[in-house]
């Protein structure tokens, strides 16, 4: 089966089971698939590639706008910014692949490989 029509079967059933549009397919996504970037849903994707995928977006933007709005005129060094953007990533990460996991489990999703 194609991804596109995974993708749209996978979107019913989450619709079928009210969960939330803005939850499993957020705009930052919905604007991916729409430059042919091929990722799932965000129920359907592994713990790990949410993962790295939510927390380096996350670490990257927090971490940027921390710097120009606060840590640069704290005197804060660059390492001790980018440690802090990385660990805030990473937190970021883990929470929102659980959170993913678990709407998972709590509508009992089946995986992508058997849609």
């Amino acid at each position: 089966m194609s991804f596109e029509r995974k993708k749209e079967r996978a979107l019913a059933i989450m619709e079928s089971k009210k969960m939330w549009r803005s939850n499993y397919a957020p705009p930052f996504l919905r604007g991916l698939w729409r430059l042919g970037v091929k990722i799932p849903p965000l129920p359907f994707v592994s713990f790990w590639r949410i993962t790295l995928m939510m927390g380096l977006m996350f670490g990257l933007v927090w971490g940027l706008m921390m710097w120009f709005f606060s840590w640069k005129d704290m005197g804060m060094q660059p390492s001790w910014a980018i440690l802090r953007s990385l660990l805030g990533g990473i937190l970021f990460g883990v929470m929102m692949a659980a959170f993913h996991g678990w709407r998972k489990k709590a509508n009992n999703l089946p995986d992508w490989q058997d849609l």
